[in-house]
């Protein structure tokens, strides 16, 4: 693949000897939780492979229709049956910032791949919706439900069985999840995944933050809160705050997805052109036909979903993925839960701040060292698995690498022994904080959980009387109306999947955030999401069991004593909530509209959140 080389991995065993002890404890308890479901899982794809392309099993027919409207080099190559075809499964749209660039990309694999004899395809495209568009509007309640829907998009684009591999092109929050998701039911093909990059850096999201604070006290105006806006979001590309697209990018190089350092150059540049071209050509030796095969579904076992919780724990990452990660696992057999990221997050140590942890971005971030760097700490500090496969051929060694274009040449050098700027990123021996920023929550109100890596010290415990709202729209006015300004926790309720969807909850941090520093005491607790964006404000997020399914939420009274404590793992209510009835709402104006009513089938069958929030689950 590159200049860098080492040895192929020993993908049979734990690494024990280098091994932090709490990594390797929780590694062997889902090794022995999944082992019947996994076993399962990879019995499976092994009865789906081939000892050849896969379109050698259709008839003359199916493979007539498969090729028709290719050009006439490709039609005769795939008419060659040994000659590799990838799939390339797309969420490009023009309107999002972080998928304009994939436009390009199909014309520039399907040429990478002819140098190395092979033929690419667009099997499919998947919807890429923005929870930035939608923040705050009932198009938020489709959110969690794209994830599934691309799931099984991804899933039509390969059933036609014409392919010896798969290209994904995705970024954002859903997009990536769904597409891993979808490509694990094919997990005995090879998959590699291709981000466009971040966008250049605009205005500061500090600055960002501040005027958003000021036009929610009424102090700017809308058109001054939409410059702001434009001047952060201004080009193509992903945003630059570390949420959860970006957070979707650092685990695809812990699980070894991408190829090394392909995170985070930006859209259209030379480096990033080479590693589309070169992930294209690597994806093409992984095939059955190719010199290293490597099915997906060998990739992504215990190790790598081990590794992905504690990149996002060392890095402050989105709490979608105390979802995602889960439903992503589930998919290739693994079963974990929210006490694994709690029992990892004690021992992984927090090495970045990143937008909403610090000020800077993830162009500053990967021009401090980046993930390379972050993943030689890691690698070093015995806190991941070091020895499994990737796509690169290599270990995850090949990880702590820096991507350089040499006289127009992509190639991987060895990686930065320092960070280049410690108040962005740190060596494992002096973090930001000596464990890692999500917390298990647990109590009379269930279990949820807490990001506090950005929440400082002395805003970390709240008790204080419940604020209950059902609507989020709620809180917004009874805040305009100077009804909040005292110590309170507010309870946003009936966010759950089964409820709405379980859309994120970004709207409420503003007013939130101006209370705190008008020197209340304010939290949060609710049974919806808040995601990477999760800022200054104390909030318990994901409480299962859901107010809908006769959670304590439910149950719950404006005035009601609560303790919401992350550093002690602790969410009560200092009341008695048994002989209670529950509330129920009247949820039919979140059930229709914008497409919600085409989605009854998936709110009546989805999971807790802590079971990954799975319509198909």
């Amino acid at each position: 693949m590159s200049s860098y080389e080492t040895n192929p991995p020993d993908a049979s065993r734990f690494d024990t000897d280098r091994l932090d002890a709490t990594v390797l404890r929780v590694s062997e308890r889902l090794r022995d939780r999944s082992q019947t479901s996994r076993q399962a899982y990879l019995a499976k794809i092994r009865r789906a492979a081939a000892s050849g392309p896969q379109r050698q099993r259709l008839s003359c027919s199916n493979l007539a229709h498969g090729f028709a409207a290719c050009e006439l080099g490709d039609k005769s190559a795939l008419k060659d049956t040994d000659r590799p075809n990838i799939a390339i499964v797309s969420a490009y749209n023009d309107m999002l910032s972080a998928h304009q660039p994939f436009a390009t990309y199909p014309d520039q694999i399907k040429a990478a791949v002819r140098e190395v004899g092979a033929v690419a395809q667009v099997a499919g495209g998947v919807p890429a919706m923005c929870d930035g568009v939608t923040q705050g509007q009932p198009g938020m309640e489709l959110s969690l439900w794209s994830r599934d829907v691309i799931a099984m998009s991804t899933a039509i684009a390969l059933s036609h069985d014409m392919f010896d591999g798969a290209i994904c092109l995705g970024v954002c929050d859903k997009i990536v999840p769904g597409l891993l998701i979808g490509a694990l039911s094919f997990g005995h093909l090879p998959v590699v995944f291709l981000p466009a990059g971040p966008m250049p850096s605009g205005l500061s999201n500090k600055e960002k933050a501040r005027v958003r604070q000021l036009h929610a006290e009424g102090k700017l105006s809308k058109k001054e809160l939409l410059d702001s806006e434009s001047a952060a979001y201004h080009a193509p590309g992903t945003c630059t705050f570390y949420g959860t697209a970006n957070s979707n990018q650092m685990f695809m190089e812990l699980m070894g997805l991408h190829l090394p350092g392909a995170s985070f150059p930006n859209p259209a540049t030379p480096l990033r052109e080479a590693m589309t071209t070169a992930s294209a050509q690597q994806l093409v030796r992984l095939t059955a036909a190719g010199e290293t095969p490597t099915p997906l579904g060998e990739i992504v076992d215990e190790r790598a979903i081990v590794n992905a919780i504690v990149g996002l724990l060392a890095t402050g990452g989105s709490t979608n993925h105390t979802i995602h990660l889960v439903a992503i696992a589930r998919a290739a057999g693994i079963v974990i839960d929210w006490q694994d990221f709690d029992d990892l997050s004690a021992v992984v140590p927090l090495l970045t701040r990143v937008y909403p942890n610090g000020p800077a971005d993830v162009n500053h971030f990967h021009q401090a060292g980046g993930l390379g760097y972050l993943i030689g700490q890691l690698i070093d500090a015995g806190l991941v698995h070091s020895n499994v496969r990737t796509v690169s051929g290599q270990s995850l060694d090949a990880y702590r690498t820096e991507a350089q274009l040499v006289d127009g040449k992509l190639s991987w050098t060895a990686g930065r022994e320092a960070s280049g700027d410690e108040d962005i990123v740190r060596p494992a021996s002096r973090p930001f904080q000596a464990t890692g920023g999500l917390r298990l929550l647990h109590g009379n109100l269930g279990r949820a959980v807490a990001k506090i890596s950005a929440v400082k010290p002395e805003h970390r415990r709240i008790e204080a009387p419940a604020v209950v709202f059902d609507h989020q729209d709620e809180l917004a006015k009874a805040f305009q109306a100077g009804e909040l300004n005292r110590d309170f926790i507010a309870v946003m309720r009936f966010q759950g999947p089964r409820a709405n969807g379980m859309p994120e909850l970004h709207k409420l941090m503003p007013p939130l955030g101006v209370l705190q520093d008008r020197g209340f005491k304010v939290g949060l607790v609710t049974d919806g999401r808040l995601s990477g964006a999760s800022g200054k404000v104390t909030s318990a997020i994901h409480v299962s069991p859901e107010a809908a399914v006769d959670g304590a939420l439910a149950r719950l009274r404006t005035g009601d004593l609560i303790t919401l404590d992350p550093e002690n793992g602790v969410l009560e209510a200092r009341v008695d909530l048994t002989t209670r009835e529950p509330a129920s709402p009247d949820l039919t104006e979140a059930h229709q509209g914008l497409g919600r009513e085409l989605f009854r089938a998936f709110r009546a069958t989805a999971t807790s959140a802590e079971e990954g929030a799975m319509s198909f689950g």
